[in-house]
């Protein structure tokens, strides 16, 4: 029996296939029109996958993006999505850097224990409800904002209207954070508890005045309306082969080992090997500097690549461990030290000090970093075996560790510096070395994986290493820009009208959140309705 030939003509064809481009082909499928993904690799969802780092070991992990905060319901709902998300009962455990014995555990169902934690580091009895008073006056904003990152984009004095409030507009979109994280806490562990959300991959300062920590700080806050972050039952592949199941089901033709060397304005797309597909509209999931060098490659010159390069700003090292570290505080069972986001070296003085020496050319010491361990809220990730030894895994997450570092670094000497830096920073507050609690493969490798932004940049075709696909921008429209076509209004515009961005560097990309390729969804629906 002869196999049909594919079509090579489509409504939508989507360059790249991470998780945004199936939920832009999801939606379009679902709304009658024909859909493909062209992926390069031999699988679908890009960052959020899971994946086995370690032969003869049972355990998937969450290998690049780990954690859920911007997915809306609404979404999952949509699409009918069979994925659970599990609340941390811990916020973050902290250890005091000065003196490791003793660390401010955030316990969100004991806000007394969690005064006195903070007390009993910090010697401020009021410390606590400061922190806590920062994020209710945060609040507004993200019940404000969230909602509206699945609608068309609003200008500038619109938003700002809805919210009401000058002051607070002006200390978290006009003035660096440092001023407000100063204004409004004490102490120098609570202020670098706060302004760790500003540097997920953002290579900034506290009181940087490009304001990109500010940026990425919202982006963290607002999850939800709420700013809670979630971890994904069965890891973050969980989320990824629900999206392409309902793609597929839906009608969506999802192709990987098809890599993409070509994008033309008016939707002719070649492909390697000389085969070519045909589309409408081109919604682009790679990104914006990956889609410039395909236009260029197609013949419509530069444009996208005029923008600034993209720049990650991270290590990601993820760990299989045979038991959790002992901590130097007996007064915090590791159980709940590692359940939300410990962190290490973090606070603001350090962070800042972290920048400077990046800034200089230096691998900073300590390296700040925060680790959270999946399995103890999700065991599924484990084999029985594993889960019956005891074994935990852990992810941990360097900050200020911009990709101009690696300039002039072999790959390998430059993963063994940063994961070498990462160790020494987290054994500093840990009770007894982490190399003596790795768990080791069958053929005795250690179970630890570094990956830095070079690894990113290599595996994903991520510019950089850069997870959020280049800077982010404010989730609004600048007053004057126009809004007046559905790819503006929806904030996936490109110069060309038929070439949508739907991948992290949309208006409101980044993250596991699936934003770009909704918005990027609405909008060709309107564009092919026409």
């Amino acid at each position: 029996m002869v196999a049909a030939a594919r079509p090579s003509r489509y409504d939508v064809a989507v360059v790249g296939g991470g998780h945004n481009a199936l939920v832009a082909a999801a939606y379009l499928a679902r709304a009658g029109r024909s859909v493909v993904v062209l992926e390069r690799l031999g699988h679908v969802g890009g960052a959020a996958v899971s994946e086995r780092p370690w032969a003869g070991v049972d355990a998937r992990l969450s290998r690049y993006s780990y954690l859920v905060s911007l997915l809306p319901q609404s979404i999952i709902d949509d699409l009918g999505l069979d994925i659970r998300l599990v609340r941390r009962r811990y916020s973050s455990y902290t250890p005091d850097p000065a003196r490791p014995s003793r660390g401010v555990l955030m316990d969100t169902a004991d806000a007394a224990a969690t005064a006195d934690s903070f007390a009993r580091v910090t010697g401020s009895p009021r410390e606590a409800s400061r922190l806590a008073a920062l994020s209710d006056r945060i609040a507004p904003v993200a019940r404000l904002l969230f909602p509206s990152m699945t609608q068309p984009l609003r200008h500038e004095h619109e938003v700002r209207a809805a919210l009401a409030d000058d002051r607070l507009w002006s200390d978290l979109f006009q003035r660096p954070l440092g001023d407000v994280l100063r204004s409004s806490l004490d102490t120098d562990i609570a202020r670098g508890i706060a302004l760790t959300d500003g540097l997920i991959g953002t290579f900034a300062s506290a009181d940087d005045e490009s304001l990109r920590q500010n940026r990425c700080f919202l982006y963290h806050v607002i999850g939800g309306g709420t700013g809670h972050w979630d971890v994904p039952v069965g890891g973050m592949g969980r989320v990824t082969a629900e999206l392409a199941r309902v793609a597929g089901e839906a009608g969506a033709e999802l192709r990987t080992r098809t890599e993409v060397t070509a994008v033309t304005p008016d939707g002719e797309i070649t492909l390697a090997g000389g085969a070519a597909v045909h589309a409408r509209l081109v919604l682009s999931g790679v990104g914006p500097a990956v889609l410039a060098r395909l236009l260029a490659a197609g013949g419509a010159g530069a444009g996208l690549a005029d923008s600034p390069a993209p720049e990650g700003a991270q290590l990601k090292v993820n760990m299989l461990l045979k038991r959790l570290p002992r901590l130097r505080d007996d007064g915090v069972a590791p159980e709940a030290a590692f359940a939300g986001t410990f962190h290490v070296n973090e606070t603001m003085t350090q962070l800042d000090d972290a920048y400077r020496a990046a800034a200089g050319g230096s691998i900073p010491h300590p390296l700040p970093a925060e680790i959270y361990c999946h399995s103890l809220t999700d065991a599924t990730i484990l084999g029985p075996e594993l889960r019956a030894s005891g074994a935990q895994t852990l992810t941990l997450f360097g900050l200020q560790v911009p990709h101009r570092l690696l300039d002039g670094w072999e790959a390998d000497a430059a993963r063994a510096a940063l994961l070498d830096a990462a160790q020494r920073s987290l054994d500093a507050v840990l009770g007894e070395r982490l190399a003596d609690c790795v768990y080791e493969a069958p053929d005795g490798t250690p179970c630890v994986e570094a990956r830095t932004t070079a690894d990113l940049e290599q595996s994903l075709g991520m510019v950089g290493g850069d997870i959020f696909h280049g800077p982010l921008s404010w989730p609004w429209a600048g007053d004057g820009e126009p809004l007046d076509t559905p790819a503006r209004r929806w904030g996936v515009a490109t110069e060309h009208p038929s070439v949508l961005l739907c991948g992290s560097g949309a208006r409101r990309g980044g993250a596991v959140s699936g934003l770009g390729g909704h918005n990027a969804a609405m909008a060709a629906i309107e564009l092919l309705a026409r």
